[in-house]
């Protein structure tokens, strides 16, 4: 690699991309890494600020680094990758400006160490950025981009990283579970018809968005040994996910609650930090909490987003949610209720 003025680099070829912004319109490379520079390139380069550029004679073979002590921009960002990749998960195959961007293979739950990634974006010259942790990814999305920071680095800062982060990739992407839903709707308003259900409806889009099937409903009124038969009927049913809907707060005639506790093994709250959704509860059914039980409040059917919304994609994939996970959504859990609703692009949930 060797650096030249611009107008004395005609024939040499580029060891990097440039990258050219012109406001409003684009902003990516204008000439790419191996580009061999002709006379009509001079005004371009120069145009947009480059006096200088670094430069090789050949676009064959590697005059990088003949001792091997450092790395291109490009292949250290592929090292970064390697700590980032995991199942469910792929790169774009262009890397341009020295930056990978990874994208997911299919829908699901993207789950980072948060840890490894403050390690690697505190030990200097390189950064990872990535959406929040916990966000409901659809197929083909972007969901990070890495690179080193200058156009080269020592190969041996690049191993202690890989050293530092460990084989365990930092960024998971768990598929979605075919879940069984079983719903119970409660309340004697709707269980005597004085007012239609609406709970139902959204219930039953909100977890066909994550591809599972609604297997039983059940009515009940607010008696509470009714509530318990009817969340046994649909837990007989074969539901693995039992959505309670009403009866959450703390009026005398609202006893879902007491139902769930009867039937679960484990309670992990009632109540949560958040808003929407104070009166939220969530008990686990089995050994293994192979069967998640919630309890929804009356915002679920009125509000867009919920704290619902925050814990249905992480038991649609199988992810355990524990009380102290729940206890620290009160940062970021306070709906500011944009219109139009951008979730779960905001701040919503985001810690």
């Amino acid at each position: 690699m060797k650096l030249i003025k611009t107008e004395h680099a005609v024939g040499w070829f580029l060891c990097h991309d440039i990258t050219q912004i012109i406001r409003g319109k684009t902003k990516g490379p204008v000439f790419r890494k191996g580009h061999r520079i002709e006379a009509e390139d001079i005004p371009i380069l120069l145009s947009v600020g480059k006096d200088h550029v670094y430069v090789r004679e050949s676009d064959i073979g590697d005059e990088w680094d003949r001792e091997g002590r450092m790395l291109h921009e490009d292949d250290a960002a592929l090292i970064l990758y390697s700590l980032c990749r995991n199942q469910n998960l792929s790169r774009l195959p262009d890397i341009k400006e020295g930056k990978v961007e990874m994208v997911a293979d299919c829908d699901g739950l993207l789950i980072i160490d948060e840890e490894a990634m403050f390690r690697v974006n505190s030990y200097g010259q390189m950064m990872i950025a990535s959406l929040h942790n916990y966000f409901p990814v659809r197929k083909g999305q972007h969901v990070a981009g890495m690179r080193i920071i200058p156009l080269q680095i020592e190969r041996s800062k690049m191993e202690e990283i890989q050293s530092i982060v460990g084989d365990r990739p930092i960024f998971t992407l768990l598929p979605y579970r075919k879940k069984r839903v079983g719903l119970v709707i409660t309340g004697n308003e709707v269980f005597y018809g004085r007012i239609q259900d609406r709970f139902t409806q959204v219930a039953e889009a909100k977890v066909r968005a994550f591809g599972a099937e609604v297997i039983a409903r059940e009515v009940s009124s607010d008696d509470p040994v009714m509530e318990v038969s009817c969340i046994q009927k649909v837990l007989d049913a074969g539901a693995d996910l039992v959505l309670c809907t009403g009866g959450m707060s703390v009026d005398p005639d609202d006893r879902t609650p007491f139902a769930i506790r009867q039937l679960a093994d484990r309670v992990v709250c009632y109540g949560s930090p958040v808003l929407p959704g104070a009166m939220f509860m969530l008990a686990y059914k089995g050994a293994q909490d192979e069967i998640a039980m919630m309890g929804l409040p009356g915002c679920v059917m009125y509000e867009k987003r919920t704290i619902f919304d925050l814990i249905l994609p992480r038991v649609m994939a199988g992810v355990r949610v524990e009380a102290e996970e729940i206890a620290r959504m009160g940062v970021g859990g306070y709906c500011m209720h944009c219109d139009p609703c951008m979730f779960p692009n905001c701040a919503f949930g985001v810690s």
